[in-house]
């Protein structure tokens, strides 16, 4: 009989076919319904070349997750947004142009980022799109459209007015590169070389001389005492003496503090306004006077006397040479230093003093930390991050920033007496251009305003989005349907940001937690294990690879190479190998659709063991698939495919099949439980690979789409699993008797089968031709 399936192998240019059909049909259109499963879905960054090989795993997964849930028979909602807020595109911007945001027109800089993010974007959706995944694209959503940052501003204006934000003067951690504060969470640490140098200190009136060491000598003018353990007793004698400063010649006085470590250096520390953040605290404890040493532009200020403009780094070597000079030094040691870094620009920040607005977190820690006990987190090993970072919130987030492309704050000043003013919420203010929305002053009546410059952190934006998805304030209906989201997907790296600030900000709205399951994943990184990013110059671009091999590969490579949780390594290697899969699923596919789909049979003995089999793989599969763990089905279908259904079944039951010396009701049994097998194959990979899954359904099986189908479950088989070991060694020992012997598989033997296999023995007689 001539196969149904005609092509002799998958191409994956019929994906988009597929594609076309899925559209057509409206295949992922979203109507809320009572209960619904949501997903609030990471909107991706376009900076640059959009995405890496790892990144589009991580949303081919995404979409696993979607398609699992409706085959769970959920009503599924699953949108996708772009997120166009923040600092990457301004400097994508200023790059390709060769400008300065500062020094750019401001109207004219939004719109040359605008531009720029367009042109990303629409690779971005290429690639998402070619991925398969089930989104409804012709609804997606930018965080940077005026409806978004309507809410982002409505939501600023509520908090706002419930006291929960506040503006303050703070020393805040400073991206010089970038020109903004940026909140802890915005901070990455590296090891990086440095010299930790051992300086002289003279206690006065005394001839005593004290050993500091200190990474940061650039900043000895901005000193204002010098603590030590009240354990030491090497410095009983001077607590509460002065000590000078040395370079600046200033007199600060010797106190006691705990902070101080015995074991460090000469266990005597400078406290400066600021080296780190113990700095700050120590300051604010003792309620010393700031000095500003370091200003917004990365230089050093006039509070640094003779190295004024000096860059940080020119600076502290030049004060080195001079603490040299004047005999100053007593050692230098080559140390690594474990040094905050900003995760946008990647330099070593500065804390400097910054008028910024605050959301209240601390307050919020423990509520936090309790709501997080009610979402489920995938893998638990995660919820870790979480606590870990809960547990270091020392500061309320700052959350305005001196940028341009982002949502503006909406706050406008009194020129007369500086009191703000907020407006009423429904609408996109931009107080940079935009005249006040008030007639006077509440405060003096005063009628000239000033607007606000600053933009938000682009996580006041992020942070919304379970809200703006299910139409907060804006449909109350779809809100009630939609909201808490069941589910929020994304990377283990922006734990600390985007999930914590999600709950944060959500909690402080609506009282509830925005979702009930949290899905982690792993980094992907490059075949040496090493974290993919553009500046290594390893990143690899999924486009040409999904387009040389086809999504589906892709997807199963996702799947059966990504254990849930962990990092992952990516290479175009490994996806080439796991297309030799979806070539043994076609070509089984297409010899069963040689045969007629049966709807009932009498299964033999051997049927029933690869049905029991089937059972036991079912049963595999959902519990991958319940906990969202694609590592699972994938590896069981492969496993169960290629070494036990093609190898063994199929072969043990051609003959059958082809009627070859057995009865009619045998011959229907083995078409049957082939086509049983198949289907139920099909639909266990169906959130994996849904193009070749979904192209072989409806060649065999229905004309509805393989996707309308619900998981398919046990049927209480009997477990007949314990011949299984029994009859691949069988097989194996009479394929390598026919090697040994010179004989071809389809040649005669005569071989004794075992009293245990007598069951399958007529099946076996014929699948080798043994003799009796």
């Amino acid at each position: 009989m001539e196969p149904k399936i005609k092509e002799t192998a998958w191409n994956p240019e019929l994906e988009s076919q597929m594609l076309e059909q899925w559209e057509r049909l409206h295949l992922h259109d979203f109507v809320p319904e009572e209960k619904n499963f949501v997903i609030d879905t990471p909107p991706p960054y376009p900076s640059g070349r959009p995405w890496h090989i790892g990144a589009a795993a991580h949303y081919s997964q995404i979409d696993m997750i979607a398609r699992t849930a409706r085959m769970a028979g959920n009503n599924v909602y699953f949108p996708v947004g772009i997120d166009r807020n923040g600092l990457p595109v301004e400097i994508y911007t200023e790059k390709k142009h060769n400008i300065r945001m500062q020094e750019t027109e401001r109207s004219k800089f939004l719109e040359l980022c605008k531009s720029s993010l367009d042109d990303l974007e629409a690779e971005m959706i290429q690639i998402m799109k070619s991925l398969g995944l089930s989104a409804n694209f012709a609804q997606y959503y930018r965080t940077d459209s005026e409806e978004y940052r309507i809410l982002t501003q409505a939501t600023f204006i509520e908090l706002w007015k419930k006291g929960i934000i506040y503006k303050a003067t703070r020393p805040n951690n400073y991206d010089w590169v970038s020109g903004t504060t940026i909140a802890d969470a915005e901070i990455q640490y590296q090891d990086i070389p440095t010299k930790l140098v051992y300086m002289k200190f003279k206690v006065k009136d005394t001839g005593k001389t004290i050993i500091i060491a200190s990474t940061r000598p650039e900043l000895l003018c901005a000193c204002q005492t010098v603590i030590v353990n009240p354990e030491d007793q090497r410095y009983k004698d001077v607590i509460g003496k002065k000590i000078i400063v040395p370079v600046v010649n200033r007199e600060v006085t010797i106190r006691e503090h705990h902070s101080a470590q015995m074991e460090f250096g000469s266990g005597a520390v400078m406290v400066c306004s600021y080296g780190d953040q113990n700095d700050v605290a120590l300051f604010r404890e003792m309620k010393l006077e700031e000095i500003v040493a370091i200003g917004t532009n990365g230089l050093m200020t006039e509070a640094a006397g003779k190295y004024a403009g000096m860059k940080v780094k020119a600076a502290r070597t030049q004060i080195i040479e001079d603490l040299k000079t004047a005999d100053l030094i007593e050692k230098i040691e080559d140390i690594t230093h474990r040094t905050p870094i900003s995760e946008r620009s990647k330099i070593p920040i500065e804390i400097i003093p910054m008028e910024e607005y605050y959301v209240r977190q601390i307050e919020s820690v423990e509520k936090i930390r309790n709501l997080a006990q009610k979402i489920t987190f995938h893998p638990e090993m995660h919820r870790q991050i979480l606590m870990n970072w809960l547990d270091s919130i020392t500061i309320d987030w700052p959350i305005s920033r001196r940028r341009f492309y982002g949502t503006e704050i909406p706050i406008w000043y009194c020129k007369n007496c500086s009191e703000p003013h907020v407006p009423e919420p429904g609408r996109y203010y931009k107080p940079w251009k935009d005249s006040a929305p008030f007639a006077k002053c509440t405060k003096c009546s005063s009628k000239d305003f000033v607007g606000e410059t600053r933009t938000f952190d682009t996580w006041m934006d992020s942070s919304v989005s379970p809200l703006f998805i299910s139409k907060f304030q804006s449909d109350p209906e779809f809100f009630r349907k939609t909201y808490p989201a069941t589910l929020r997907p994304q990377a283990k790296d922006i734990v600390r940001t985007w999930l914590y600030y999600t709950i944060l900000r959500c909690e402080q709205l609506t009282g509830r937690v925005p979702w009930s399951e949290a899905w982690i994943m792993g980094y992907g990184l490059d075949e040496k294990g090493m974290k993919m990013s553009k500046s290594k110059g390893n990143v690899v671009d999924p486009l040409p690879v999904i387009q040389k091999f086809g999504a589906d590969t892709f997807r199963f490579w996702s799947a059966s190479e990504i254990n849930h949780g962990y990092d992952f390594r990516c290479s175009e290697q490994k996806i080439e190998t796991t297309k030799k899969f979806l070539s043994k699923l076609w070509n089984v596919s297409r010899f069963i659709s040689s045969y007629p789909v049966i709807k009932d049979a009498n299964p033999t003995e051997t049927d029933r063991w690869i049905l029991s089999e089937l059972d036991n793989l079912i049963k595999e599969c959902r519990n991958g698939y319940s906990d969202y763990n694609f590592f699972v089905p994938a590896i069981a279908v492969r496993e169960f495919t290629w070494n036990v259904f093609a190898a063994h079944y199929i072969e043990m039951v051609k003959a059958r099949a082809y009627g070859d010396g057995f009865t009619e009701s045998e011959k229907n049994a083995a078409i049957y439980t082939l086509h049983k097998v198949l289907s139920t194959i099909l639909l266990l990979l169906a959130p994996i690979t849904p193009f070749i899954t979904d192209f072989m359904w409806q060649t065999l099986y229905s004309k509805e789409t393989i996707h309308k189908q619900r998981h398919p479950e046990p049927q209480g088989a009997e477990d007949m699993s314990r011949f299984t070991k029994e009859i691949e060694e069988f097989n194996s020992r009479v394929w390598n008797e026919k090697k040994s012997k010179g004989l071809s598989l389809k040649d005669a033997i005569s071989i004794e089968i075992p009293e245990y296999l007598k069951p399958f023995a007529k099946d076996l007689i014929s699948m080798h031709r043994i003799s009796t």
